[in-house]
Order: C-alpha cells, then sequence, then structure tokens
C-alpha cells in the first residue's frame, strides 16, 4: 500500500508540474493571439475556435467519470496524455505549444477529478509539490524555465516515456474497486478556492521574480526563501503548526477565519505598497498562509468534485483575464487601470474563505513516510534543493569596463520577449545585444514576471546571460516597464513615471563612470498619440541634467520629420546618423521595416559609428551608435 501511495505521489506530482508549465505557455501563447486581434485587426473564426477549445479544455472536469471503481483508465489515459503532449511543448512553436497545452489541461481536468475522488488526501501536497518543482527548474535558468528550452528536448522525451511507464506500473497494480480514503469533498466553494489559488500562485506568489519586483527586493535572496516557504507543508514535523492552529479554529472558526482572511489581504497588501524587507516578508507570508488555507478547499460534504474543478477552473480564467487587463487597460478597457492590487485582493478573499464559512479539512497524511530515518532524508532533499536554488538565483559578476576608448550605446525595444510571429526569442536578442558590442543599451517593453510571458523577468535574464549591469524602472503593476543595460562602473540610478492618457509610460537614468568622467544614460518609451508624446517628452526633457555628456536611448514612436525630433535637437541633443553621413535605416516592424522610430542621442560626444541592426529577433531592430 505505501509503495503504491508512494508511487501515486510521483505519477501525480508530474503530471501537476507538467500542466503548470502547460498554463503558463497556454497563457503566453495566447497574449500574442489577443494582441493580434487587438492591433492587426477583427477576430477570426481561427481565434473563436480557439478559445472555444479553451473553454472545453477548462471545462473538462465535469466530464469525469463519477464512478473511478467501473472506468480504471481515469488516471493512467489522461497521465499518459499529459506525459505525451508535454514533449512537443518544449519546442519554441506557438501553435505545436497552444494545441499541446490545451490537451494537457483538457487530460488533466479527468486526472485531478479522479485523484481527488480516490486519492484526496494526496492532492494538496502533489500540488505544493509540483509548484516548488516548477520554481526549482525556473531558478535554474534565472527565471526562464530551463525545460522550455530547446535543448531540454531530450531529456522531455526521457521524462515523459519514464511517466508513462510509472502510470502503466500504478495501472496494473490496481486490483477491483478502488477504496474511498477519504470523506473530503471538493464543492463549489472549494473550487473557487482552489482556482483563486492557482491565480495567487501563477501570477505572483510562485514566481520569485514577480515577489522581487513587487517587493523591490533581492531575487537572489527571495528564491531560495520561496522555494523553502513553499515546502515546508511537506515537511516533517511542519505540519503540528497546523495542528495547533486547527485546533483554534475548531473552537471558534468565524473569528480565527476572519483572522486568516484579513491577515492574508494585509499582507498583500504590504507586499505591493512597500518596498524592500517589510514588502518582501510581507508576501513570503502570503504565500504560508494561502498554503495553509489550500484543504480548507476539500471540505464539501458532497460529491461535486467535477462541478467544482469546472468552476474554479472558470474563476482562474477570470481573475488571469482581468489581471491581464491591469497591464494592457490603454488597448482593452480603461476601467482597469490601477486595478492590479484589487483583483489580487479579490483571489486572496476566495482562496481563504473556507476558512471563515466552515472548518478547516481534516488534517492530510504527511508526505509518504518511512519512520524517522525517512523524514531526515526529506529534510536533507529540501535542504539541498535550496541550497542548489540559491546557488543559482545568485548573481554572477558582471564584466564591467573601466573605459573606452569609444562607447558604443544601443537601444532595443525586445517586445517582452518576442518576435514578431509570437515566438519567444529572448536568446536570440541576447545574442543581438552580445554581437552589437554595446556597452550601454536601453530596453523597452520588458516583462519581469507575467504569465503572458512565461514568467520570464527579461531585464535580469538579459543582464545576467550578457554579465551586465542593470537598472529597471516599472511602469504597470510592478512587472513591466523599461531598462538600462550597462558595462561600466554605476555612480546613481534613478527613474520617473512620465505623464500619461493611455498606456504608463518612464524613463530610466544610470549615470556610470567611464574612465575618470561621469556618463548619463537615460532610457525611455513615449506613448502612441502624439499630443501624449508632446508631454512626455516635455516631463523628460525635465528630468534629464542640462550639462555634460549623455546618450539618450528609446522608442520613441516618432519619426525624423516630428516635433519630437524637432525637440530634442533644439534641447542639444544629436542624431549621430545624421551628424555623422550614416544611412538612417527604418527601425519598425523589423520584418521589412517601413519607419525609423527608435533612436540613440548624443550630447557632449563625437560621433564614431551609427547603425542599424539586421537582426529580426525582435519585433523592432536594434540600434547601435558609437561614440567618444
Amino acid at each position: 500500500m505505501k509503495k503504491r501511495v508512494t508511487l501515486r505521489f510521483v505519477e501525480a506530482t508530474a503530471v501537476f508540474l507538467f500542466t503548470l508549465q502547460a498554463i503558463r505557455v497556454l497563457f503566453s501563447v495566447l497574449f500574442g493571439i489577443i494582441y493580434d486581434a487587438v492591433f492587426a485587426g477583427p477576430m477570426t473564426p481561427v481565434v473563436i475556435v480557439i478559445f472555444l477549445l479553451l473553454l472545453l479544455a477548462f471545462l473538462s472536469p465535469l466530464f469525469a467519470p463519477r464512478r473511478t471503481d467501473r472506468f480504471r483508465w481515469t488516471l493512467f489515459i489522461p497521465s499518459l496524455l499529459v506525459s505525451l503532449s508535454r514533449v512537443p511543448l518544449t519546442l519554441n512553436d506557438p501553435q505545436a505549444r497552444l494545441y499541446s497545452s490545451l490537451l494537457i489541461l483538457a487530460a488533466f481536468g479527468f486526472y485531478a477529478a479522479t485523484l481527488l475522488r480516490q486519492s484526496p488526501l494526496i492532492f494538496c501536497q502533489t500540488l505544493i509539490a509540483a509548484l516548488a518543482a516548477d520554481q526549482f527548474f525556473r531558478a535554474l535558468g534565472n527565471t526562464f524555465d530551463i525545460t522550455l528550452r530547446a535543448g531540454w528536448l531530450p531529456y522531455q522525451v526521457i521524462l515523459s516515456v519514464a511517466l508513462a511507464g510509472l502510470s502503466w506500473r500504478l495501472f496494473s497494480l490496481a486490483r477491483g474497486r478502488v477504496e474511498e480514503v477519504s470523506t473530503q469533498r471538493l464543492g463549489l466553494l472549494g473550487g473557487l478556492a482552489m482556482g483563486a489559488f492557482l491565480f495567487l500562485e501563477l501570477s505572483l506568489l510562485s514566481f520569485p521574480n514577480a515577489v522581487a519586483r513587487w517587493s523591490e527586493g533581492s531575487y537572489a535572496v527571495l528564491a531560495p526563501a520561496l522555494l523553502l516557504v513553499t515546502l515546508l507543508p511537506l515537511l516533517p514535523g511542519t505540519q503540528k503548526w497546523r495542528r495547533r492552529w486547527q485546533g483554534m479554529q475548531s473552537t471558534t472558526p468565524w473569528l480565527w477565519g476572519m483572522v486568516l482572511v484579513l491577515l492574508t489581504c494585509a499582507s498583500f497588501a504590504a507586499g505591493y505598497l512597500f518596498n524592500g524587507m517589510v514588502a518582501s516578508v510581507a508576501l513570503l507570508l502570503s504565500q504560508c498562509l494561502v498554503l495553509l488555507a489550500l484543504p480548507g478547499a476539500l471540505a464539501d460534504d458532497r460529491d461535486r468534485i467535477g462541478l467544482g474543478l469546472a468552476v474554479g477552473n472558470l474563476f482562474f480564467l477570470l481573475l488571469n483575464f482581468a489581471y491581464a487587463f491591469a497591464f494592457t487597460y490603454a488597448y482593452t478597457l480603461a476601467f482597469f487601470q490601477g486595478t492590479g492590487l484589487p483583483i489580487v485582493l479579490v483571489g486572496a478573499l476566495a482562496a481563504t474563505l473556507p476558512a471563515v464559512l466552515r472548518r478547516l479539512a481534516p488534517l492530510p497524511q504527511e508526505w509518504p513516510s518511512r519512520g524517522g530515518r525517512w523524514s531526515a532524508v526529506q529534510w536533507a532533499v529540501v535542504a539541498l534543493l535550496v541550497i542548489v536554488c540559491a546557488v543559482f538565483a545568485w548573481p554572477p559578476a558582471p564584466q564591467m569596463k573601466e573605459a573606452g576608448p569609444n562607447v558604443r550605446v544601443g537601444t532595443y525595444n525586445i517586445h517582452y520577449g518576442y518576435r514578431t510571429d509570437w515566438q519567444f526569442y529572448l536568446e536570440e536578442m541576447a545574442r543581438t545585444i552580445e554581437e552589437s558590442g554595446a556597452d550601454i543599451v536601453a530596453l523597452q517593453e520588458v516583462d519581469t514576471g507575467r504569465i503572458t510571458s512565461y514568467g520570464v523577468d527579461d531585464a535580469l535574464w538579459l543582464a545576467r546571460r550578457l554579465r551586465m549591469g542593470v537598472v529597471y524602472q516599472p511602469t504597470v503593476e510592478h512587472l513591466t516597464g523599461i531598462a538600462l543595460l550597462y558595462r561600466f562602473p554605476l555612480q546613481r540610478a534613478e527613474g520617473q513615471l512620465l505623464s500619461s492618457c493611455l498606456e504608463q509610460t518612464a524613463i530610466v537614468h544610470a549615470q556610470v563612470r567611464v574612465g575618470d568622467e561621469p556618463l548619463d544614460a537615460y532610457g525611455i518609451w513615449l506613448g502612441l498619440e502624439p499630443e501624449e508624446r508632446a508631454t512626455q517628452l516635455t516631463d523628460a526633457l525635465e528630468f534629464v541634467t542640462r550639462e555634460g555628456p549623455a546618450v539618450f536611448g528609446g522608442d520613441f514612436n516618432s519619426t525624423p520629420d516630428s516635433p519630437v525630433y524637432r525637440r530634442l535637437v533644439e534641447a542639444g541633443f544629436s542624431d549621430p546618423f545624421a551628424v555623422g553621413g550614416f544611412e538612417p535605416s527604418p527601425t519598425s516592424p523589423s520584418e521589412s521595416p517601413q519607419e525609423r522610430i527608435d533612436y540613440v542621442w548624443i550630447r557632449g560626444l563625437s560621433v564614431v559609428g551609427a547603425q542599424v541592426l539586421d537582426s529580426t529577433a525582435s519585433d523592432h531592430r536594434m540600434v547601435v551608435i558609437e561614440a567618444r
């Protein structure tokens, strides 16, 4: 019996992990589909079909058989489908990723509904273990999941085959009727709580880089700390604290339930509104609290598992779309501007609500154990994972330069890491910057932990990949903005939001030391409307220092015959292409470019060279100038 429980734990953890990865991939691919529908034209029949398939995939738990004793395949077949569909998910192809992720989600609906009926005691534990494994794999890749890179494909084939073999072994071990091991059930309220829990994890709490950006804390510290906090509920000995909580909560459930709800919401608010250690600790506390409340979702006394999971999936979908609108309000619904925290608080309320309306579920059994020695092994494994995570999360030493003689400066709109066809091309963008030899690079459209861009921190990943320093300036909800990469010693850095009617924009400044002289580097992204750009440029020029050598790069969304161009010349900046007599090639779009809207301006420097690179890794081309 113990052997089968252990094998089921391993299988379920792998299925949960592959599903979490599929969800992240699915929302990233959907982002491209929706983006094109908003900017390129009306929805096509193909887009409508895709969203119908999405809806069916999320409703799949409704179709899972209730009598699992008559249908022994309801764990084996879904597990097999998840394991096989996970292989094409590794390929950097939007179509392959879209349909494989939809298939994984549909199969997972059957698997989750059956697991809750047959082995509900390990459902929460395997979900937590999968969240921790997902954090670990992303930490190994500096927030870029190594299992979604091309080099991972042979390893994924091995893992998928191993999972398929394990599922077959469990299927073969099944004999006769499968007995229920608990009376725990998932109802409608529990389904909402489960959907809210997944939203909180996949939008913030399970992304240490997102936690770091919210709190302005250290990713190197938060990545291992968050992994440890996530793993704690699985460890022997730690569950006694939940037993104490359960004992207090059983006497006055409303009181202690309200304490849990209010404390959870307050910790999220503190993480959003404050910064530094206070915010970091608050968000780690948020993770502890939602993990504490998670088993409460399984406290219904009626079997409405399929309906509960389906409702939870739809609630998860609703929260994610609402949260996405908090970033894209300028192009969708203006009402959602500034709603990031309220949406997260709705999720926190829903995730902890069962603790108020009813007692917490009986404490599940601990992670399959074989005694004291096995418990020590579990602690040792967790310690090893946290140490490895800390090693990979620690930043490599930047390869700094002390002096020129020349300085190469670039600007690059990286389109959240995507190419025009929505392939995730962050590695190719890094290679473009590397081959350009740029010492300072202004970056625009930088995501730092959104589910719509694979959860990757573009600024952190590029800085570590290129061994450069980075200054990040958030513009919307902490997780998207602009950045400056630099290879000279940093003296000071700052940023400022610009007056914006549509999408919020900003300017970022880094003063570096080149030899014995300071150089002011600025990066900017201006809005899409002429009137808005005029106001933003006024703000920017007031922010820019009046004296000394400076470089000013960005996506100005303005052509050379625009008022923006003329005002920059009047402010004392020079266009290196015009001054040096170089051909000013267009920069946007990257394929068959039509407009020149990306610039690197200089002041107090002499032009040596200027070029627009041929790389099509992003939807803009990179501009690089050389000056002294």
